[in-house]
Formats: structure tokens, C-alpha cells, sequence
């Protein structure tokens, strides 16, 4: 994709991402001819977020879920991850994050290629989906 491509991921966003957002599209709309302080625009969208009401928030919340739903799938070491975290867990109670995360490494790494093809398989069908759903719109 060439350099700003409006389809290019910029990234996930945050809600407080989303909010900010609104809000430099509500200073555009009322003060079109003042250029931005970026450090004084940002303590005041900082200040306001901090009065939005939880239902507000909820709002930019489910905005940032939406937003994550739309990136990069997932790799056939995450699809893996995916399944056998939740049953590390439950044969380990209290395991810490990183130790997680290093078993499951260890776990794939002992895969041969023929046991990690599925994954791989699945994480290739959902690329391709991606790619045909982002030229369909």
C-alpha cells in the first residue's frame, strides 16, 4: 500500500484514541482558522476525559473494540496460543503472565511442522479473508 493509503492500518485504537479524535474534530469545526497548541490541545482533551460519564465512555469503548476487530489476523503461533492458553491456566492456577507465555513457546517450539500445519493453515485462510474483505470495500 502506498504512503497514507486511507486502507493501511494505523494501528489499534484506544477509546481515550477515539476521544481524542472527536475532539480535534469539534476544535476543527469551531476554531478552523487557529492552529492547534498539540501540548495545550492535549492537557484539555486529558481534562475532559476525566469528566466524561462512564456511559460516555462506554461509547469509545466499544469504538476501540470495533477497531481491533479490523486488524492484522492472528499468526498460527497465536491461533495455537489461543487454544492451549486457557488450559494452562486451568492446569496451573496462579501461573504468572511470562510463564505462560514461555510454555506455550516451549509447547510449539516441540510441534513437529506436521502437528503446527493447522494452525498455520487456519491462520493463512483468515489472511486471505482479510485481503478479500479490504478490497470488496
Amino acid at each position: 500500500m502506498a504512503k497514507g493509503d486511507p486502507k493501511k492500518s494505523k494501528g489499534k485504537m484506544t477509546a481515550y484514541a477515539f476521544f481524542v479524535q472527536m475532539c480535534r474534530e469539534e476544535h476543527k469545526k469551531k476554531n478552523s482558522e487557529v492552529p492547534d497548541n498539540f501540548a495545550e490541545f492535549s492537557k484539555k482533551c486529558s481534562e475532559r476525559w476525566k469528566t466524561v460519564s462512564r456511559k460516555q465512555k462506554s461509547k469509545f469503548n466499544e469504538m476501540a473494540k470495533a477497531d481491533k476487530a479490523h486488524h492484522r489476523p492472528p499468526s498460527g503461533f497465536f491461533l495455537f496460543c489461543s487454544e492451549f492458553c486457557p488450559k494452562i491456566k486451568s492446569i496451573n492456577p496462579g501461573i504468572s503472565i511470562g510463564d505462560v507465555a514461555r510454555k506455550l513457546g516451549e509447547m510449539w517450539n516441540n510441534l513437529s511442522d506436521r502437528e503446527k500445519q493447522p494452525y498455520i493453515n487456519k491462520a493463512v485462510e483468515l489472511k486471505k479473508y482479510e485481503k478479500d474483505v479490504a478490497d470488496y470495500v
